[in-house]
């Protein structure tokens, strides 16, 4: 089986530094190794799991449809803290596995994410009526540097983001790598291959279809790949 990986934290500092990605990076390989699965694509996605827009979930569901593949999550609540969510997901035509419920059915994982859900909300109300317990007892909230004091966590958080950017598209060039050489070797241009990919229905990094810029960027990441 061909399975696709997404991982998420919920923070820039989790994702620039591992923490947590790390250990659901090898509950996945586990559970491939354990299925003699083959991991095809790694998506990782720095995003609150109360939101539900997630480029990198997007580009993981794109690769499982590409590569009829199943999206394979180290935790159910690593997808999402959204009963509506998860029920969408469930009807989208792409088939998932939590590694911690690896034979869990429909009505188990809505139940679970209503769980998920509902732990979300109180961990919401605890934090506000803390914060505002303690303004209440004259605690001064926030940095008082303002927000000189925030620049160097912005640095991080800029260079992780880039840093999942850059893999985001040398995963999607390795995807697609197969069909865009070969239409290559046979001699079409850039404008031809992304015709022909848009015609195939591969679906294009930024899921808005293929135009001829794309297609030279793509080949030239898998030239530096192929070439290192």
């Amino acid at each position: 089986m061909q399975i696709v990986s997404y991982l998420r934290v919920s923070t820039a500092r989790q994702g620039s530094s591992g923490l947590g990605l790390e250990a659901q990076r090898a509950a996945v390989a586990g559970f491939a190794a354990a299925g003699a699965c083959t991991v095809v694509s790694e998506f990782a996605e720095v995003e609150s799991g109360a939101k539900n827009r997630r480029p990198q979930l997007a580009a993981a569901l794109a690769a499982c449809k590409l590569h009829r593949a199943t999206l394979v999550i180290a935790k159910l609540d690593r997808l999402a803290r959204n009963v509506a969510f998860i029920a969408n997901l469930m009807d989208g035509g792409v088939e998932f596995v939590a590694c911690d419920l690896p034979h869990a059915n429909r009505l188990t994982l809505h139940l679970l994410a209503a769980i998920a859900e509902h732990e979300r909300e109180m961990i919401s109300q605890r934090t506000k009526a803390a914060l505002q317990a303690a303004k209440a007892r004259g605690v001064r909230l926030g940095n008082p540097n303002g927000a000189a004091a925030l620049l160097d966590g912005c640095k991080t958080a800029a260079r992780a983001s880039a840093a999942v950017r850059q893999a985001k598209a040398a995963r999607h060039a390795a995807a697609v790598a197969p069909i865009a050489l070969s239409l290559a070797k046979d001699g079409l241009n850039n404008r031809e291959i992304a015709r022909e990919l848009n015609r195939r229905g591969v679906p294009s990094q930024s899921g808005n279809g293929w135009y001829a810029e794309q297609v030279r960027r793509t080949l030239l990441r898998l030239q530096v790949s192929l070439a290192a």
